[in-house]
């Protein structure tokens, strides 16, 4: 059965953070992002998606953070803090608002991995 329960609204970027997160750790495929991109951003998930930079061991990871930033009418410049046990990592995206004022990625950027030691 399908919950009643209302799911709480959330900002673009935050939505975003969530889809590419999903992608990102492996839970969902890169071509569930078809149509949610513009420019080289599907490009970009392509390229990072086999490498699952935000899976985690043993956990599932969560966003802790997601802020934005308005610089023009139509377009976020977003961020994520990533949270799994004990990790945390960043993640960056550009949305940008088309014509039909869905909003699109535009740029993702996942932080690079600190060795351990």
């Amino acid at each position: 059965m399908v919950s009643q329960r209302r799911q709480p609204w959330l900002q673009p970027h935050e939505r975003f953070a969530e889809l590419l997160l999903a992608v990102l750790s492996g839970l969902r495929p890169v071509h569930s992002m078809l149509g949610q991109t513009v420019g080289e951003a599907y490009d970009q998930l392509v390229r990072l998606a086999p490498t699952t930079p935000l899976r985690a061991r043993n956990t599932t990871p969560v966003i802790r953070t997601c802020r934005g930033f308005h610089p023009r009418p139509g377009v976020v410049e977003a961020w994520a803090s990533i949270a799994a046990g004990d990790h945390v990592r960043a993640m960056a995206f550009r949305l940008e608002q088309g014509p039909d004022l869905r909003w699109r990625c535009a740029a993702v950027e996942v932080a690079a991995r600190r060795p351990r030691g």
